[in-house]
């Protein structure tokens, strides 16, 4: 069984996994308090099964690009639970979690998340010679710069609130399918889910003291976008 811990925006969450079901799953709005909450909230997950931190073979955790403090919380925890615990553990990009549920799709998938001061952090997604995958890099950027990218019909999902869904379905019309919020939630299980893939593929994680939070300081979106999307089809 294994803990996913995602703290990369104010919507926080975490969920246990066996690899064949989501055996406890919590997703909150922690309005800041993620630091409090968090290790109370897994230790209520293990009880409410009957668990021990014992019982846990792997830890998951969501590395960003996201907020500052909130990333260091979930990273922090993890790491801590698997060096006291002798516990293999992995990092995946949170626009990767956002993603996971529309990987069989074959349109481009835009996955945002809010970056602060009217910024998003985009980042696009599409299947490439029959493998889902990530096109180019996480942009720090805004929605009218991503606007201005979008050629292609493409599904928008993660955290799009109403003044950025209005912005997105009016300059893009019919190229736009927006998510709805429930499918966009970013919720742990996606995490633990891809966590427990990877810890089947590397059972021995990444390395517990060189794994760190993703973090952006600059625009970096242009029109390789465009162009890698394109070379995608």
């Amino acid at each position: 069984m294994i803990l996913a811990l995602d703290t990369s925006t104010d919507i926080v969450s975490l969920a246990l996994y066996d690899g064949e079901d989501v055996l406890a799953e919590s997703t909150w709005r922690s309005r800041g308090m993620a630091t409090a909450q968090m290790a109370g909230m897994v230790q209520k997950a293990l009880q409410l099964l009957g668990r021990r931190p014992a019982d846990l073979s792997g830890i998951a955790v969501a590395l960003g690009p996201g907020s500052f403090n909130g990333l260091r919380v979930g990273l922090a925890l993890g790491k801590g639970l698997a060096y006291v615990l002798h516990l293999p553990i992995v990092g995946i990009p949170t626009p990767d979690v956002v993603a996971y549920p529309f990987s069989a799709l074959v349109l481009p998938v835009c996955a945002l998340l809010p970056a602060g001061r009217g910024r998003v952090i985009a980042t696009w997604f599409q299947t490439r010679y029959g493998r889902w995958q990530r096109i180019g890099d996480f942009s720090n950027t805004t929605v009218e710069a991503v606007c201005q990218e979008t050629e292609r019909t493409t599904v928008f999902c993660g955290e799009i609130d109403s003044a950025m869904a209005a912005q997105i379905q009016e300059r893009l019309g019919q190229r736009a399918l927006l998510a709805s919020p429930a499918l966009s939630a970013r919720r742990a299980g996606y995490l633990a889910e891809m966590g427990w893939k990877r810890l089947r593929e590397e059972p021995t994680g990444d390395d517990l003291f060189s794994l760190q939070p993703i973090y952006l300081s600059r625009p970096r979106i242009g029109g390789a976008v465009a162009a890698a999307l394109e070379a995608a089809e």
